[in-house]
This record gives structure tokens, C-alpha cells and sequence, in this order.
């Protein structure tokens, strides 16, 4: 866990609960009322009747009369603590409420607006699993707080102030003894706290490992790998149980030093309260005071150390959500940054540099701050990182970490132009889409759009002016319909429909079971790889954007659907500006202009014919594809 971050969990805590502060004040009030009028004002109504008695004999027919001020003492002192312990109720639970939702929001937008390439080095399992842990734990705080902290100090400070003029020589003591108990119990809080942040640390680990496993469980089982997932994930489970006995065994040893010291204060109550009266002349009734506040007292402070493991559990539980929020954008909007307005669509790739700085490459291989320091050798030189091949083999692989994916690179789409990109894995096809979309941002150079630097513009006025099509689908555990429309969620029912039989979804539409209301499942599980990129391009055609990403969008189509959607390709890059990314060569033969990349450079650039004929880089590429073809 990063350092201070207990403060900065408090930080964000307290501003959400700031905003609301009338039902903060409220509760603490209605906390301090509750304890003084039921702890308090009844002992002192008891001990006022005590002494009474002592000192006097009452007729049976005077008895009422002669109580009569301390009975109603008692009454007043319980109805006005029930009213108070029913607003301590009402303002925690409406605390609990509104800040729950605030610090949701904050959560979510948060995380919805942090970089791919953050969301590619975290499990989503563990996030969920983190943010419920972090809103959890403020309902664990405010509770403590209203419920135990606040009439923990409000007795103690009650204890001292009514007992002082009476029994000064035993809050001296009682006094003492109490802050060697808050110090020792603060002492050993603080050791056992990084023991519930690796607790809780663990716990979250395995949340992504469960997420993982089950997210891919298509690919465990027609692999055979359930065993070692099991292996996996008992390893992981392991280092849970380990980190909680740790915890636990710090647990205990804080709670039987914290028990020792209670048994000291009641050895000194029990002592004051047999010889008070001997020594100092204490009346009975303030004997009972003693004993009923110290009592109270003792219960209260035998809680502490229960407390404070709370606390410390609910602060390991916030820590990683805490790390996460205190994230910096790596893409974040200008703080006068303006809507973009396209007119032509033209783009233009102005003396690119650019870097993964997070060590993430273009095929999206993790190479996070961790794996970095692991792949440094025993001299202390950088080695290249050995996970990060791409999913196809090739290697972009190769590029060490911080190693340029674009230097010095410049290119221009015009406006309605239709470009293809082609060229090996890892050549930097796919990222330039991303840094065209923001999804990463350059270290040096421009993108612009008609003229308007994109970092100069919001981030979703830019992407809304984009159609993106990827290789694997995005699709929402929602219906069709819903999915269709997610780029225009104004669309009507013929719009849709439309757009899906220009995309040659419809058809296979129309025959599930609850037509467009079908719900896909999550990552769209219930559709087959061409059908769920079908209802993808039709959420491109929908859309209705000015500029247009394929990024291998028709790879998963058999032949047929592919020749269909080729055509319905073609109506949809029309008068469009659109970037193309394909390995299979077809795909952008019949473009206005191919582009082949090599090592984040240009090697050629023009129509397929002219590269053709020209028997360079990508007419290599085509002989090889066509001939695969062939029969030998």
C-alpha cells in the first residue's frame, strides 16, 4: 500500500460526507445526547434517590412527592435519550445514503475515465471487488463513529468533568490509566494496519483470479485446464488464509494487552468504591456514580481495541480503491479544452513521438511497473520483456520498454479519403488508431482533425466524431437493440432495424428467440463470433460518425456474411473518412489509398495496383496471402 493512505481514504471520505455535513453535526449531537441523558442523567437520578434514603426516613404516603424531582429526572433523561438514539439512527442511515451514492459516482467516474492502458493492467473482478470493499468500509466508519467513537469520548469526557469535584484523587488515576490504554491500543493499531491492507490486498487478488478464470471458462475447459486454474487458485487462496492468520494473531495479542489494562481499572474502581467512604467520606450515592460510570466506561473502552480492528480492517479494504483514485489520468482533458466540430474529416499525423510509458504494447501486453523491475538481470541492465509477444506471434514484441512505437511520423488522410493499414504484427497499425481515438496520448507532435489539435478537444466530443469497429466485439449484457443503439441511444426501432439489415445482421436477428430483445450476455456469450460482429458494424452504421476505424472488423465473418458486409462497408465509408486496418489484403484492395507500416514507419503508401506493380513490401504481402491459397 502506498504511504498516507489512511489520510487520503479519510480525505476522500470526509469530502463526500462534507457535502451533507447538517446530518454529520446531527448525528454527533444526537450520539452525545443519547450517551449523557441514558448513562449519565439516569446514575445521577439513581444516586440522588440513594442518598435520599441514607439519609432520611420517607412515609409511605410521602414517597412520591419526596422523589417526585428525581423521578422525573429519570423519565426526561430516558424519553429525551430514545429521541436522540432515533436521530443518531436517522442521520447515520440518511449519511449512510447519500454518501454511498456520492462516493459511487466519484468511483465510477473515475474509473470510466482512466486510460486503456490502466484498465489493461487491472483485473475487472478485483476493481468491482475494490470498489464495493471501499463503499463497504465507509459504512463500517460512520457507524463505529456515531455508534462508539463519539459516546466512547463523550463518556470520557462526562466521567471526568461530574466526578472531578467529588472524587479528584480517583480521576487522576482513572485518568492515567486511560491514556496508557488509548496509547498502547494506538501503538499496536498501527502494526497490525499494514497486516489488514495485505489481507485485504490478498482477498482482492483472488476476486480477479475467480473473475478471470470464470470470464474465460470456454477456454479452461476446451483446454483442459481445470486443474491447474484449481492450482492457481488455490495458491491464491492460500496466501489469503496466511495473510488473515497473520492478522489474526496481531488481532489477539492487541486485544489481550488492551484486556489487561481493563482489569486494572475495575481492580481501581472496585477499591474506591469498597474504602470511599472510609477514606474520604464519599456518600453512597456518589459511590454509585463511581461505579456506574467507570462500569460504562470500561465496557466502552473494552470495545476500543474490537474497534479499532474494525478500523483497521475497513481502512485495508479502502487502500486499493484509495491507490487507484489517486491515480493520475494518463488521458485527461484540457482545462480549456472545446468541442470538436468536423466539417471535412480530414486527419493529419503531425511529426509523431510516441511511447508506451506504462510498458503496455500495441497488442495490448502488460508491461506494468512490476514486471519492469523483474525483468531487470542481476547486472542491472534492461532486458527485454519476455511476455511481451503479441497474440500472434510476431514481435512487437521486441520493443523494450519506453523504446519509440513512433518517431518522427507524419501522414495525412484527407477528408472522405479511405485508407488501409497494413503490415506486420506490431508494426503499429492498431496504436495509431488508439492515439487517434485518445486512448494514449503522444509525447511529442500533433493529431488534428480539420485543423484542431485533439488534445485540444474533449475526449467525448472527439470519440463521438468516431465510428470504431475493433477486431473483437464490444458488447454489453443488454439487448440487441440496446447495443445497436449504444452510439445513438435516441435512435428509433426503424432506425435500428435498418442499420442491422445494411450490417446483414437481421436476418439471424429476427430468428432468436426474442428478436432484437434478446439479451447477448456478457462480452455477447450467446452469439457466435460473426454474428456479434455484425451487431457491432451495425452499431458503426448507426452511429452516422464523420470518420471511421475498422480495425480488422470483418476478420471473424465466413465468406458470405464477409461479401455482404464488404457491400454494406462500402455504403458506409462513403463520402466518410475512414482508416482501415486489415491483414487479410482483400479487405483494403479496393481502397483509395493503402499505407504499409514497419516499425512504427512508412515503407509505401498507395493504391493497390501502383504497390502492385512497384513488387515491394506489400506485394510480398499479397503474394504470400494469395498463394497460401493455392493448391501445391
Amino acid at each position: 500500500m502506498k504511504k498516507n493512505t489512511v489520510g487520503r481514504t479519510l480525505y476522500y471520505y470526509g469530502r463526500a460526507v462534507m457535502k451533507h455535513w447538517p446530518f454529520f453535526i446531527l448525528g454527533i449531537a444526537a450520539s452525545f445526547g443519547y450517551t449523557y441523558c441514558l448513562t449519565f442523567l439516569n446514575a445521577i437520578a439513581v444516586s440522588n434517590i440513594i442518598d435520599k434514603v441514607s439519609s432520611a426516613t420517607v412515609s409511605a404516603d410521602n414517597v412520591i412527592l419526596y422523589f417526585l424531582p428525581d423521578i422525573l429526572m429519570l423519565v426526561g433523561a430516558n424519553v429525551i435519550g430514545q429521541i436522540c438514539s432515533k436521530l443518531q439512527d436517522y442521520s447515520v442511515w440518511k449519511l449512510e445514503i447519500l454518501v454511498y451514492y456520492d462516493l459511487s459516482t466519484l468511483v465510477f467516474d473515475r474509473l470510466s475515465n482512466q486510460s486503456m492502458t490502466f484498465h489493461n493492467s487491472r483485473f475487472g473482478g478485483s476493481l468491482v471487488s475494490q470498489t464495493s470493499k471501499f463503499t463497504g468500509a465507509f459504512a463500517q466508519l460512520i457507524n463505529l463513529f456515531m455508534y462508539a467513537i463519539v459516546p466512547l469520548v463523550s463518556a470520557t469526557v462526562l466521567t471526568i468533568v461530574l466526578l472531578a469535584p467529588l472524587v479528584p484523587v480517583y480521576v487522576v488515576i482513572l485518568s492515567i490509566i486511560l491514556v496508557i490504554y488509548v496509547v498502547v491500543v494506538w501503538r499496536l493499531f498501527r502494526r497490525s494496519l499494514p497486516l489488514n491492507n495485505e489481507a485485504a490486498k490478498a482477498q482482492n487478488t483472488l476476486s480477479g483470479v475467480l473473475s478471470d478464470a470464470i470470464t474465460n471458462i470456454m477456454a479452461v475447459k476446451t483446454s483442459g485446464r481445470e486443474s491447474f486454474e484449481k492450482e492457481h487458485f488455490t495458491r491464491v487462496n492460500k496466501e489469503v488464509r496466511a495473510a488473515d492468520s497473520k492478522r489474526m494473531h496481531a488481532t489477539l495479542l492487541s486485544a489481550s494487552v488492551a484486556a489487561g489494562i481493563i482489569v486494572v481499572i475495575m481492580v481501581v474502581q472496585t477499591v474506591f468504591v469498597a474504602g470511599g467512604n472510609a477514606w474520604y467520606g464519599i456518600s453512597a450515592g456518589t459511590l454509585v456514580m463511581i461505579f456506574s460510570y467507570t462500569h460504562n466506561l470500561t465496557l466502552r473502552f473494552n470495545m476500543l481495541n474490537s474497534n479499532m480492528i474494525t478500523i483497521n480492517r475497513a481502512f485495508g479494504d479502502a487502500s486499493e480503491m484509495t491507490v487507484n483514485l489517486d491515480e493520475p489520468l494518463l488521458v485527461d482533458d484540457a482545462d480549456d479544452a472545446v468541442e470538436l466540430k468536423v466539417t471535412d474529416g480530414e486527419i493529419a499525423f503531425e511529426n509523431l513521438v510516441f511511447y508506451y510509458t506504462d510498458g503496455v504494447t500495441e497488442d495490448g501486453e502488460v508491461l506494468d511497473d512490476e514486471a519492469y523491475s523483474d525483468s531487470t538481470s542481476e547486472t542491472g541492465e534492461d532486458e527485454v520483456y519476455s511476455d511481451s509477444t503479441s497474440k500472434s506471434g510476431e514481435d512487437e514484441g521486441n520493443k523494450r520498454w519506453g523504446d519509440n512505437v513512433f518517431n518522427d511520423f507524419s501522414m495525412t488522410i484527407h477528408g472522405g479519403e479511405r485508407v488501409g493499414l497494413v503490415g506486420e504484427s506490431g508494426s503499429g497499425k492498431t496504436t495509431l488508431t488508439k492515439l487517434l481515438l485518445r486512448l494514449a496520448d503522444i509525447q511529442e507532435g500533433a493529431i488534428r482533425i480539420d485543423g484542431q489539435d485533439i488534445s485540444k478537444v474533449t475526449q467525448v466530443s472527439l470519440r463521438k466524431q468516431i465510428a470504431y469497429v475493433p477486431q473483437e466485439p464490444l458488447l454489453f449484457h443488454r439487448t440487441i437493440a440496446e447495443n445497436i443503439s449504444y452510439g445513438r441511444p435516441d435512435a428509433s426501432m426503424d432506425e435500428i432495424i435498418k442499420a442491422a439489415k445494411e450490417a446483414n445482421a437481421y436476418n439471424f436477428i429476427q430468428k432468436l428467440p426474442k428478436g432484437f430483445d434478446t439479451v447477448t450476455g456478457e462480452r455477447g456469450v450467446k452469439l457466435s463470433g460473426g454474428q456479434k460482429q455484425r451487431v457491432a458494424i451495425a452499431r458503426a452504421i448507426l452511429t452516422d460518425a464523420p470518420i471511421l476505424v475498422l480495425d480488422e472488423a470483418t476478420s471473424a465473418l465466413d465468406s458470405e456474411s464477409e461479401r455482404l458486409i464488404q457491400e454494406a462497408l462500402a455504403n458506409l465509408m462513403k463520402d466518410r473518412t475512414s482508416i482501415v486496418i486489415a491483414h487479410r489484403l482483400s479487405t483494403v484492395a479496393s481502397l483509395d489509398r493503402i499505407v504499409v507500416l514497419k516499425d512504427g514507419k512508412i515503407t509505401e503508401s498507395g493504391t493497390h495496383d501502383d504497390l502492385i506493380s512497384k513488387d515491394g513490401e506489400y506485394a510480398k504481402l499479397w503474394e504470400r496471402q494469395t498463394n497460401a491459397f493455392k493448391v501445391i
